[in-house]
């Protein structure tokens, strides 16, 4: 009957919901060696506050926070996921240098506070508010404000 179906979906998705447990600590060196390697290289001055693994099973991320406030999520494998820096600002070297010229050219004086990258785009956020959406090529796809 379909109150059964119901029941029963209802039993599997609350399993599924305890399944996903909170990020758990792990240590500096149990993050992937290309994500020790990227904070070293843009950060060698500052420390890991705390770095925590989320407990996806499949592809877990890992969030690194240092001491200055940056918050940093790499992939599964370490490659850049995402940067946050609203004090200090995202190194504009992590930038791609395309999207870089392009908020050169439209934006005066502004910051990037954050710097994502997804499977085919790539995100930033300005210092101004502004929100802007690139795709693969490099080419303006979303703005927000």
């Amino acid at each position: 009957t379909m109150k059964r179906i119901f029941a029963i979906l209802a039993v599997m998705a609350a399993f599924m919901s305890a399944a996903k447990a909170d990020d758990r600590p792990v240590t500096y060196q149990q993050l992937p060696a290309s994500a020790q390697a990227f904070i070293a290289e843009n950060y060698p001055a500052d420390k890991v506050s705390y770095a925590t693994k989320d407990d996806d099973l499949i592809l877990p991320d890992y969030t690194v926070v240092l001491v200055s406030g940056v918050k940093i999520t790499f992939n599964n494998d370490g490659s850049l996921e995402k940067i946050e820096s609203k004090v200090d600002g995202v190194p504009a070297g992590l930038i791609p240098v395309q999207i870089r010229e392009y908020v050169r050219h439209n934006y005066h004086d502004v910051a990037y506070v954050e710097y994502e990258v997804g499977r085919r785009t790539y995100e930033v956020k300005l210092s101004n508010g502004m929100e802007l959406t690139f795709n693969s090529k490099f080419a303006l796809i979303g703005i927000d404000d």
